[in-house]
């Protein structure tokens, strides 16, 4: 598109916002505006694009006025004003419309033609070394504030709270520190390993209030050091918790490694700019289960949506090479980790034909959630019919029974005449209404 539509008059910019996956391929969220300028480069090094980068505020302005859409796409004509819009880029879309507004033009570029090599974040040391904590579901970004340091962050905070914890004062606090890429550093495992210690309010208890990394056998390497904390606070605190993190880092490059002390401010408050991470249990879906590697069994937002992913658009957007199979290099590290399940040859590519089969699988698998979700609500239902049918009168004797028995038969025509009786109010206490609310559920799901 660039190359096909520059030459008419048309500029194109990408916008650097606050990261929507942050983790992916090892980025994390950066602290200062010089970073994020950091990231712009690293981003043209890997990508090799020609296209103008803009970076938003650190205060996010460009990406609240845009909508907060991870991957927006605007056309604005010469006076400032939006033309076109869309919450998600599409290329074939965009094109369609600057053939409208600009004009066609003869011999359309093609990816293939313009022979791109994406680069490969840089690798420093091991990764998959420490293995990864495992975490509560539901967790939701929170609020954190880097304090001045005169060392750069070679390691970033990220602090994730649990539902109840954010609603109710009480849960659990995760705190992961990675390693920054754009730093090229890695962990001295020679030296004592990171620590860090919490400074709370009166009102908040947190357990513990420090703690330590566990030593690695590997000299060095960059996996996240992860912690879980238990949480309580008053209803009304909204004092932040005090950070300090100890830990060394190294620079093979530059030659040297560092003793760093840094610390931060944690404000229990939900961070909307914080993005979501897809290698860990995600704060937008509850129900999150497992990891990647488990396969199509356990349920995650990416694999929720394959099976609506449209084969000829995946394919129009990513089949850079145009051969009809998608590669490893060809589409996102977190997409892969899930259609590659799909490679049922090992070739290590994937055909329309074995994206078709892993979509398939993927509504299984969606209609085998629905019905177990069905099933629970059938037998939730049946359990509180059981009790209310049973609770009182079978306590009472025998005769006591029969008179309620009759009293309430003599009762109940008088009651649904006049206030319309414990039934109508109550449609769950009647059998019929939960087996037909069990079949309408079954049909749905199926």
């Amino acid at each position: 598109m660039y190359r096909d539509y520059a030459p008419k008059g048309v500029k194109f910019y990408y916008i650097y916002k606050a990261l929507a996956h942050p983790e992916t391929n090892g980025y994390v969220r950066p602290v200062s505006l010089q970073e994020r300028l950091m990231h712009i480069e690293e981003a043209k090094r890997t990508l090799g694009s020609e296209i103008t980068w803009l970076a938003d505020s650190m205060s996010n302005d460009v990406k609240h006025a845009l909508g907060n859409a991870p991957n927006s796409e605007f056309v604005i004509d010469s006076e400032g004003k939006v033309i076109r819009r869309r919450s998600w880029s599409w290329p074939s879309e965009l094109r369609q419309d600057l053939e409208e507004l600009v004009g066609r033009v003869e011999n359309p570029t093609q990816v293939a033609d313009l022979n791109l090599k994406p680069l490969p974040p840089r690798t420093v040391a091991p990764s998959g070394v420490v293995p990864r904590l495992e975490i509560p579901t539901g967790l939701q970004a929170v609020k954190i504030e880097p304090k001045q340091s005169s060392q750069p962050f070679y390691v970033k905070l990220r602090a994730e709270a649990t539902r109840s914890l954010l609603q109710d004062g009480r849960g659990k606090l995760y705190l992961g520190f990675h390693m920054d890429p754009i730093y090229h550093v890695h962990w001295n495992n020679l030296a004592d390993p990171l620590s860090y210690e919490i400074a709370k309010p009166g009102d908040v208890t947190v357990s513990p209030t420090n703690g330590q990394a566990s030593k690695v056998e590997e000299t060095a390497d960059i996996d996240p050091r992860e912690f879980l904390l238990d949480v309580e606070t008053a209803s009304d605190s909204s004092d932040p918790l005090q950070l300090t993190v100890r830990y060394f880092a190294c620079n093979d490059e530059k030659g040297w490694c560092k003793a760093i002390r840094q610390e931060y401010s944690i404000y229990l408050q939900p961070d909307r700019d914080a993005g979501q991470t897809v290698r860990r249990p995600s704060s937008r879906w509850g129900f999150v289960a497992g990891s990647p590697s488990r396969g199509l069994n356990a349920w995650h937002p990416v694999r929720a949506q394959i099976g609506r992913m449209k084969v000829d658009s995946l394919f129009a957007r990513s089949d850079k090479d145009e051969d009809g199979k998608l590669t490893k290099q060809e589409v996102p590290e977190f997409l892969w980790e899930f259609i590659s399940s799909g490679d049922s040859d090992g070739d290590g590519l994937i055909t329309g034909q074995e994206f078709e089969s892993l979509k398939e699988q993927a509504v299984e698998n969606s209609s085998k959630l629905a019905c177990s979700v069905v099933a629970i609500f059938c037998f939730c239902s049946a359990v509180i019919l059981s009790r209310s049918a049973t609770s009182g009168s079978c306590r009472a004797p025998a005769r006591r029974r029969r008179s309620q028995r009759s009293s309430l038969r003599s009762g109940e025509s008088a009651r649904r005449k006049g206030s319309g009786g414990r039934n109508s109010r109550m449609p769950f206490s009647n059998p019929r209404v939960i087996v037909q609310g069990c079949v309408l559920l079954a049909v749905s799901a199926s």
